[in-house]
């Protein structure tokens, strides 16, 4: 029996075929089996709405009214947030604003600072 490789992800050992793709059941990451393992761990690149390139510990400006889910406050306009943080997912941005506390913004409502 052929040794299937582990997770590039978590580690995990329990990984399956699935099709041509390798899949993970511990963390749900899928990857083809022709591609290397070190391209798999790449992330993707976050830009905001001009297209600049955005990182962790950058300064944004919000660049548009958001209105905040299960609340009435709202983000102007202008607003600065320092020190973002990246991470995976529809809402690519955490931070924590003054007044407000911890967010998760989306890149495409932002501008780098």
């Amino acid at each position: 029996m052929t040794a299937l490789p582990k997770c590039p992800q978590c580690g995990s050992e329990y990984t399956y075929e699935d099709g041509d793709n390798y899949v993970c059941p511990e963390c749900a990451t899928e990857w083809s089996r022709h591609t290397p393992a070190a391209t798999v761990d790449e992330k993707p690149t976050v830009r905001d709405a001009n297209g600049n390139v955005l990182q962790d510990g950058d300064s944004v400006t919000v660049i548009k009214d958001l209105k905040v889910k299960g609340s009435s406050l709202v983000i102007k306009v202008g607003t600065k947030v320092r020190n973002i943080r990246l991470v995976d997912g529809d809402h690519d941005i955490d931070c924590r604003i003054e007044g407000i506390g911890a967010m998760q913004l989306k890149s495409e409502f932002v501008r780098k600072a």
